[in-house]
């Protein structure tokens, strides 16, 4: 078997799908109090890095996708899948799982 290197670039998402960089957790809370790993909660917020074509339609074309790359999002606490690239994390989830654009 030929190995594959992967990187952001090559990862080109399919159908509907959206690839995020996820944001960096909080490092600590409001009140200053410094969090451990263990006690940091998933962002659920992140930058588009790539879209898919869209969603295929009947007479063969595609949907187009509401987001675009560069966008912010909030996106569900459990959807897509985590994915780890040369220690940044990303996450390959379904437009649908996108609940807003963040200014």
């Amino acid at each position: 078997m030929a190995a594959i290197s992967i990187n952001v670039t090559t990862v080109k998402p399919l159908g509907d799908r959206v690839f995020i960089k996820v944001s960096a957790a909080e490092e600590q809370t409001a009140g200053g109090i410094i969090l451990p790993d263990a006690a940091k909660e998933k962002p659920q917020v992140g930058e588009v890095v790539g879209v898919g074509p869209g969603k295929p339609k009947d007479d063969g074309g595609h949907t187009p996708l509401e987001v675009k790359v560069g966008d912010k999002v909030l996106y569900s606490k459990y959807a897509g899948t985590d994915i780890k690239l040369g220690g940044e994390d990303y996450v390959l989830l379904s437009e649908k799982d996108i609940l807003a654009a963040v200014a």
